[in-house]
């Protein structure tokens, strides 16, 4: 089994999930292209969805395999989003942002009833914090935020280009990880930061496929 084997496993499982009628929340990314041809087959089939995309890539490669592809702009509410990730632990916590589509990401997964990653094992960590993360930041504010990062503790580099909202990544490699959820709050709460690449409370299911088996993994709701 390859990589790619098992990239598409963990896709057919995730979509398995897509029931008629939903509205399916596209990511992007190379394992997310296997989930968008998995889609087109049962489209082809008969199966009837919409969808919405998070990046322009991924809206063109779905509207090629017949799927219809509305203008997020227009939705309100989202059934079902499949998602790559670059980490994901045991917790469903993950850094995502590799495709550099991050904040689009994020906000169709914060409008999605169930959000599921797929991904091979590769991916999967025992605590996520070794990989660049992936912060999308207004050009304008470029050097403040860099040395904001700085005062965290962070080795940043600035990616060519820009994403499809027109903004700048900065990839952010922290000495210290150890608090992931005040890492993101520093971040939220920094002037210039428009989205990153953390996603510790979207994820509610994870598919990862390791030698062609795919292992499911829900998230457990603690009550306080």
């Amino acid at each position: 089994m390859t990589q790619d084997d098992d990239k598409r496993a963990a896709a057919e499982a995730a979509v398995a999930e897509v029931q008629p009628d939903m509205l399916v929340g596209l990511g992007t990314g190379s394992t997310v292209r296997f989930a968008i041809e998995a889609l087109g087959r049962r489209v082809a089939e008969g199966l009837r969805v919409t969808a919405v995309a998070t990046s322009v890539d991924s809206a063109t490669c779905a509207a090629a395999l017949g799927i219809v592809v509305r203008d997020f702009a227009e939705v309100a509410r989202v059934d079902l989003t499949i998602d790559g990730a670059d980490e994901i632990d045991d917790r469903l916590w993950a850094i995502k942002g590799a495709g550099g589509a991050m904040l689009r990401e994020k906000i169709v997964a914060a409008a999605s009833t169930r959000m599921v990653v797929i991904a091979d094992a590769s991916k999967r960590v025992a605590a996520i914090g070794a990989a660049k993360l992936p912060i999308e930041v207004l050009p304008f504010a470029r050097g403040f935020v860099i040395d904001r990062l700085a005062m965290l503790d962070a080795r940043v580099t600035v990616r060519d280009g820009v994403t499809d909202n027109g903004n700048l990544v900065l990839d952010a490699l922290f000495a210290d990880f150890s608090d992931p959820r005040s890492l993101a709050m520093a971040l939220d709460a920094t002037p210039g930061v428009l989205g990153h690449g953390l996603f510790l409370d979207e994820v509610d299911a994870t598919y990862v496929a390791d030698g062609g088996i795919v292992t499911r993994l829900e998230r457990v709701e603690v009550s306080v």
